[in-house]
């Protein structure tokens, strides 16, 4: 067993922040009065983590990592807002992680077994789901909602108030301002749709025929020269039989922003 200590001595631990008795706390790191760090958690040096924050278990924060701080946001006054994040997530170095504003919910929000590569940021009110990657440089502006598995190229990013569905796959560089439906692929600096995640829900267990009822999906809304109103009903009507089509129907039936086109 280590001799080295759990606590690194160049640590500044507030007497109130509530940390398993397992949690190692490397070098310089910071960790503020209003925080819970949950069993087998690991935070290396350098990092800072204020603000009203619970993460959970078997985390890995990297060095020079900032969690829970002050959004970016004209509107925030000090309010006890809050971040959430969930079990077994991997942070990179340089990532930033702000807690939420009310006029949201108060609260940012990550699932559990993400990786956030380098220098991603996720703004405030934002709520990820679970499985996500996020390569180096992407950037989630207020307000996102991420669903599960999805995977973002480098730079990627998002603008305020978009919904990225389930298995959506966002290429280098892809700047999106409406919503990504679920299994869809995005590339370019205006997000245009190029078909869908064949090659991630294959490597998810997903058989042939579930990809090619995606794909019929995905045709009926972007390449059958209908309607969005019209294709929501085409896909409501095959919701009750097939949940591919009601996960499609519920997404476009709950956009605010629209989606890419």
């Amino acid at each position: 067993m280590s001799d080295e200590p759990r606590i690194h001595p160049t640590a500044q631990i507030h007497q109130d922040a509530k940390l398993a008795d397992d949690v190692r706390v490397e070098a310089f790191s910071i960790i503020g009065p209003n925080v819970e760090i949950g069993a087998g958690s690991w935070v290396g040096p350098h990092v800072v983590i204020n603000g009203h924050t619970r993460m959970g278990k078997e985390n890995k924060v990297f060095q020079f990592t900032c969690i829970g701080e002050e959004p970016q946001h004209l509107a925030y006054k000090g309010e006890p807002t809050r971040v959430e994040i969930g079990d077994r997530n991997v942070i990179r170095e340089f990532c930033t992680i702000h807690r939420g504003t009310v006029i949201d919910n108060s609260l940012t929000v990550i699932g559990d077994d993400n990786l956030l590569m380098a220098y991603g940021h996720i703004a405030h009110d934002c709520v990820m789901g679970n499985r996500n990657i996020m390569a180096n440089g992407v950037s989630l502006a207020g307000h996102v909602i991420i669903a599960d598995q999805c995977l973002f190229g480098g730079f990627a990013l998002v603008h305020q108030f978009v919904r990225v569905g389930r298995m959506a796959f966002l290429g280098y560089a892809t700047g999106v301002s409406k919503d990504v439906p679920p299994f869809v692929r995005c590339a370019d600096h205006t997000s245009v749709p190029y078909g869908i995640n064949s090659v991630g829900m294959k490597r998810a267990g997903y058989t042939s025929t579930d990809v090619n009822q995606v794909k019929a999906h995905y045709k009926t809304i972007y390449r059958s020269n209908l309607r969005m109103v019209e294709a929501q009903k085409v896909l409501a009507e095959a919701a009750e039989n097939d949940p591919f089509a009601k996960e499609y129907a519920e997404f476009l039936e709950g956009s605010k922003r629209g989606i890419i086109r």
